[in-house]
């Protein structure tokens, strides 16, 4: 483990259940166990949290020494990747076929020039344009298990990170005990078992435009739940309210999409995939999922 940063695990038992925090992947992660063995909250405890740590050095774009950081500098140039990361890059694959090229790990670098702070301050549209000829994941070379990126574009699990590690710890926990326990990274979250009373975990759904209150509950005894959304990062211009969420075909923001998608699915990589799909739908998001047959939850 590196020592750039602090690795600190908070656990306290409540009155039902224990509860694991610590913080991972610029995200607050709570770990949920409905248990009375101490012994076992702590084992979940280091099994959740190193994990979650070992994805986040592993494929984080901010560090300089691991696999994203040796991809990015190929400077046209192949790599060869592990098993873990071939995955990950069919994966991403995957979505941008099923998208239409809306999902794309190669848009990151619009990060250069959108600053989503609530401000008014839109890109300039040349530094835009300049950008779209590095983007597009149909100019990656990806032959697994090798992968050649042409210069000037870049690799960004950021959109697939979360769910992804979500789902990684729950397998881990799933063949470590029988407990429910409820995985939340940062509002992606993925539910093991019902509770010992056979119940479902409560999951209140945040309302965008007032975080500290609840505009519904979801029961969820198993399966996973992940949100889309621009309740936090958005522009706002002349009455037009730009999301984070960015058209990689465009170069700019979805406008009229849902402030908020969340969806339930199987797995929390599946949900993840729905809810962002269904977000660059922008005003058709609703019709998207509804012909995904998923339950959702969308507020505009």
């Amino acid at each position: 483990m590196s020592h750039d940063r602090s690795y600190h695990v908070d656990i306290r038992p409540l009155a039902t259940h224990w509860q694991i925090h610590f913080e991972a992947m610029a995200s607050l992660c709570e770990v949920l166990v409905d248990t009375d063995d101490e012994n076992l909250v702590h084992r979940i405890a280091r099994i959740a949290s190193q994990e979650a740590w070992r994805i986040e050095e592993k494929f984080s774009r901010y560090r300089q020494d691991n696999i994203v950081y040796k991809i990015n500098q190929c400077q046209g140039g192949s790599v060869t990747v592990d098993d873990e990361t071939a995955e990950l890059l069919d994966f991403a694959a995957q979505c941008y076929t099923l998208s239409g090229g809306m999902f794309d790990v190669t848009s990151g670098i619009l990060r250069r020039v959108w600053r989503f702070d609530g401000s008014d301050l839109l890109a300039n549209p040349e530094d835009v344009d300049a950008l779209l000829a590095h983007i597009g994941w149909d100019k990656v070379r990806w032959n697994k298990p090798t992968i050649a990126l042409p210069f000037g574009m870049e690799l960004d699990f950021g959109g697939i990170g979360k769910e992804y590690a979500v789902d990684k710890v729950w397998q881990l926990i799933s063949e470590h005990c029988d407990a429910s326990v409820l995985i939340n990274f940062g509002g992606d979250l993925r539910v093991t078992a019902p509770r010992r009373d056979g119940s479902a975990w409560q999951i209140g759904l945040e309302n965008p435009e007032h975080t500290d209150s609840q505009t519904g509950i979801f029961s969820l005894s198993q399966g996973a739940l992940a949100t889309s959304g621009d309740s936090k990062r958005f522009l706002l211009k002349d009455g037009v309210r730009y999301s984070h969420i960015l058209n990689p075909l465009t170069g700019w923001p979805i406008t009229d999409a849902p402030h908020s998608v969340t969806v339930a699915a199987p797995t929390c990589i599946e949900a993840g995939m729905m809810a962002t799909f269904a977000s660059l739908q922008g005003t058709d998001a609703e019709i998207f999922l509804d012909a995904m047959e998923a339950p959702y939850w969308c507020l505009r």
